[in-house]
């Protein structure tokens, strides 16, 4: 059995306080995986097309308010 198979199988033993409980603290470490990512890529560089999109764009008139 896989280490994946193998939570999947703990977590169907979770009771429904422990699964809620579970779902709480993934939902943290995912989004502050995903911080991370977006944070790395940013400062990599990654993003800087983007943005210079999203400026030229603005500066353009190509937007509108939300």
């Amino acid at each position: 059995m896989g280490k994946i198979e193998s939570v999947e199988h703990e977590i169907k033993q979770f009771s429904a306080e422990e699964l809620a409980a579970f779902r709480s603290w993934f939902a943290e470490f995912d989004a502050a995986a995903w911080d991370g990512q977006i944070e790395a890529d940013a400062a990599a560089g990654k993003l800087d097309g983007l943005a210079e999109e999203a400026v030229t764009e603005y500066r353009g008139g190509k937007v509108r308010e939300l």
